[in-house]
């Protein structure tokens, strides 16, 4: 007697397909091409912007450390995400584009107006088609949004450098700080637990720079986002354990 097969088990065979997973991969290839044609024309040009090599490799360690924490955020989501989309739909839509909340709220909110939850016995092929499509309209409006408004901020930089050169260093400096504080102090709101993993790596970040410079240790400015993301994890797993839990 041969058992049928559940509705998500049908939905990740549908998702293993090897059409998407020649999709997924050749996303992956360009996007791997892409870095490595930016990464050699940094080195070929590095001169006339004033840089030397190992400025140009420092530069790209640096990159390279501080990718690292977010990095692992997104491999823990992704590895919770895969028996529901699969690898290739992840692959591109969680790894690549778009941000993994916005992905799952958009796979949701399609899932619920046909009748059904992600991951049920409801969560039919047709659900997992038109999850997934919209998941594929929300990551597209990324790279729409930065097509369309990438050559206007350009022109625009560019109208500033005429005026006042002077602004092109602090704007950008400013917009930075402006998102990380944002996406920050977004966390606070939503428990004890937060605040305590925001405080403890703002204050392994602030020590990592002041001993950097006190020593003139370069290397822990490089390493110091690594060494906050660790810490900050570290005290939030603490701080959940010993009862400060989520807010109420």
């Amino acid at each position: 007697m041969v058992l049928a097969q559940s509705e998500p088990t049908r939905v990740l065979e549908v998702a293993n397909n090897p059409v998407l997973w020649i999709l997924a991969l050749s996303v992956m290839g360009i996007v791997i091409l892409q870095s490595l044609i930016y990464m050699i024309s940094v080195k070929r040009n590095a001169e006339s912007a004033g840089m030397s090599q190992k400025e140009v490799n420092r530069a790209f360690r640096a990159g390279g450390i501080a990718a690292l924490g977010p990095s692992v955020a997104v491999v823990i989501v992704a590895i919770a995400l895969l028996p529901l989309f699969a690898t290739p739909a992840v692959l591109t839509r969680v790894g690549l584009i778009g941000s993994a909340a916005t992905e799952v709220a958009s796979a949701s909110l399609a899932s619920e107006t046909m009748g059904a939850q992600l991951g049920s016995e409801n969560y039919t092929v047709p659900v997992f088609v038109v999850a997934l499509t919209a998941m594929s309209i929300s990551g597209a409006g990324w790279m729409i949004a930065a097509l369309i408004l990438t050559p206007i901020f350009k022109r625009s930089s560019e109208k500033l450098e005429q005026i006042n050169p002077a602004l092109m260093t602090i704007v950008p400096v400013a917009a930075l700080l402006a998102a990380f504080a944002a996406l920050t102090f977004r966390e606070v709101p939503k428990s004890l637990t937060h605040v305590i993993a925001i405080l403890a790596s703002a204050l392994t970040m602030f020590i990592c720079l002041w001993v950097a410079r006190r020593f003139n240790a370069a290397w822990l400015r490089e390493w110091g986002l690594g060494f906050s993301v660790i810490i900050g994890l570290g005290a939030a797993y603490y701080a959940h354990y010993a009862g400060f839990g989520a807010a109420s």
